[in-house]
Parts: C-alpha cells; sequence; structure tokens
C-alpha cells in the first residue's frame, strides 16, 4: 500500500482533517453574520467561531471510539489530549488573547502621536467558550457523518 492509499484509508484521520478544514471554512460567514462585513483572512487565523482546535480534536476523538473502540487506551489518549487542547482554546490562549487586547489599549495611549513601527500583538487567539461549544458540536457532527460513511 502505497502512503497515498495508506493516509485514505485512514478514516479517523479523514475525519480529522474534514473537522478542522469546515470549522476553518465557516469561520467567515459566521462573522459576516454577526458583523456584516466580510474578513475572509478569518479562514487562516486562530480563533472565531467555531473554534478548528475543539472541532479536530472532538471529530479525532469520536472518530477513535466509533472506528476502533470506546474501551481501547487509544480512545483514553485521545481524550485526554482533546481535553488539553480545549482547555487550552478556551482558557490560556483566551487569557493571552485579552493580555494582547490591554496591552496594544497601553501602546495606543502611551505612543498617542508618536510613530510607532511595532506590530499590535494578536489579540484573537483563543477562543470564548461558545467558541469552543461550537467546535465541539462540529467536531461531533464531522465525527459521526465520517463514521457513517466509511462503515
Amino acid at each position: 500500500m502505497n502512503l497515498f492509499e495508506a493516509l485514505w484509508s485512514n478514516h479517523v484521520l479523514i475525519g480529522a482533517l474534514a473537522g478542522w478544514l469546515i470549522a476553518q471554512g465557516l469561520k467567515a460567514p459566521i462573522e459576516y453574520l454577526a458583523t456584516r462585513k466580510w474578513r475572509w483572512s478569518a479562514m487562516l487565523s486562530a480563533g472565531g467561531m467555531p473554534s478548528s482546535h475543539s472541532a479536530l480534536m472532538v471529530s479525532t476523538t469520536l472518530g477513535v471510539g466509533l472506528h476502533v473502540g470506546f474501551d481501547v487506551p487509544e480512545f483514553a489518549i485521545a481524550v485526554a489530549i482533546t481535553m488539553i487542547v480545549v482547555y487550552d482554546a478556551a482558557g490560556v490562549r483566551r487569557q493571552a488573547g485579552m493580555h494582547a487586547e490591554r496591552i496594544n489599549v497601553l501602546f495606543d495611549e502611551l505612543m498617542r502621536g508618536h510613530m510607532w513601527s511595532e506590530k499590535d500583538l494578536r489579540e484573537v487567539i483563543g477562543h470564548s467558550p461558545l467558541e469552543v461549544a461550537g467546535g465541539i458540536l462540529l467536531g461531533l457532527i464531522v465525527g459521526v457523518v465520517n463514521w457513517m460513511i466509511f462503515t
């Protein structure tokens, strides 16, 4: 079996990538519905609705459970990693984004009227709980649909 055939036959990997791609693809249209402005770069950036990190990991974890079994060590490892990623997306990275937002305000206040060549810190690097929930829901849907297609 060549590499392409091996990758294509890995249904859990296909579900994982589908979850991530769908989440990234939904970000610009969802942002448009919220703001009435198209920001196509949202499809390539971290943060936003839905959380692609959560969608990727939940679709992967559910895929492992459905394709391999819920009673195997691989599923336990997938659950543990998913918990870390989801916690990081909504916790640590969200806090880092909030800090960046406040630091940018400080820079603006300190440097008002002066040229500032430094780029702003990225403010949207984490997810709100709603964005994470959206990613989890999308991951569950993709995982089930993937399982239904490949079984």
